[in-house]
């Protein structure tokens, strides 16, 4: 009883005395450019939300009554998983990625800070018009829509006749046609498994059920994003680190190929992944340190430093002001002060 007395006091002293605590902010800004203050608030901070996962990525926010949901890819485990604000963690979707028997030497590898994990789950997720959870597969290599019902509808599995290599990110145009990357990262070794039948690591465009080979020249395309007005598609390469940016035709084809933002100049571990664009245009992006906000035109503005780097990122909550990291084993998130592009 008198420690617990003790410990009351304690706090009133600490309380009187103007001590306030804070929590922990597990990040750290760099401001490259005097534009970044209009974008990251001063007193921005990363929040971690959870931890002890094995490899997250892909998250998408899902607008519901009240304040929505997060859904994201944990691709070990061979899940969806599902944040909610109220309720906390929880499974949305099992065997997300792989429906066979998994061995353990099944599934591309990468090392989650805490040793190596195989990649067979889903991993991009994003929404339809319709509102319908759309996401790629690293096992089954397709990209797959979740129906309202909970049956599953594959979208694109082959080119030509030939399987996928392992679909990994996505987005949706306006007029409803799915532009997608398609590296071997779901492939143990990549390039050099036997079972990889495509002979490059495409960019593809879905619509009206015709898959259409956008650019095959590509190390490891990865992220995906359009501009605001739609009228450019980014993609980057997390081998050769940089962002290229393509014009949009009137017939949803690209052209006109330009890198805009090369991120080799940043020995510091990590690489182009998971990218998005705010309603200004400027470009969100997984990068050395952490992720990297730059202008429309590339432009290096900030490096958000985390402590785990991120491999995917996106807009949350009901201003869509909050961007979710997923970061290896944890998920956080920061506010800043322009809302994003979403579904």
């Amino acid at each position: 009883m008198k420690r617990i007395c003790l410990a009351l006091c304690m706090i009133v002293v600490l309380l009187l005395a103007g001590v306030v605590t804070k929590a922990q902010n597990f990040g750290e800004v760099l401001r490259v450019d005097p534009a970044a203050d209009a974008i990251v608030p001063a007193d921005a901070t990363v929040e971690k939300l959870g931890d002890g996962f094995k490899f997250l990525e892909g998250p998408i926010w899902v607008h519901a009554k009240g304040q929505g949901f997060l859904l994201f890819s944990d691709i070990p485990a061979n899940v969806i998983r599902k944040w909610d604000p109220k309720d906390g963690f929880s499974v949305f979707l099992e065997k997300s990625g792989y429906s066979g028997t998994i061995t353990p030497d099944f599934g591309g590898q990468t090392n989650n800070g805490f040793g190596m994990v195989n990649l067979i789950g889903s991993n991009g997720i994003t929404l339809d018009r319709q509102g319908r959870v759309v996401f790629c597969t690293h096992g089954d290599r397709e990209v797959v829509r979740l129906e309202k019902n909970g049956k599953r509808t594959v979208l694109a599995s082959r080119y030509e006749g030939k399987r996928l290599n392992s679909p990994n990110d996505l987005v949706f145009k306006s007029d409803g046609s799915l532009y997608f990357t398609d590296p071997p990262s779901g492939l143990r070794d990549g390039d050099k498994n036997p079972q990889k039948e495509l002979p490059f690591n495409g960019v593809y465009r879905l619509s009206k059920g015709k898959l259409t080979l956008l650019a095959k020249d590509f190390v490891r395309p990865n992220g995906i994003a359009f501009s605001p007005d739609e009228k450019y598609l980014y993609v980057n390469d997390t081998v050769r680190k940089v962002i290229e940016r393509f014009d949009v035709q009137p017939d949803g084809g690209v052209t006109n190929r330009k890198i805009i933002t090369d991120m080799n100049s940043d020995t510091a571990p990590g690489a182009p992944d998971g990218m998005k664009v705010d309603k200004q245009g400027n470009i969100y992006c997984t990068g050395p340190q952490g992720f990297w906000i730059m202008s429309s035109e590339g432009k290096h503005l900030a490096t958000i430093k985390t402590k785990e780097l991120p491999a995917n990122l996106n807009w949350g909550d009901a201003d869509a002001k909050t961007l979710y990291l997923t970061a290896r084993t944890s998920l956080y998130r920061i506010r800043l002060n322009i809302a994003g592009v979403r579904p």
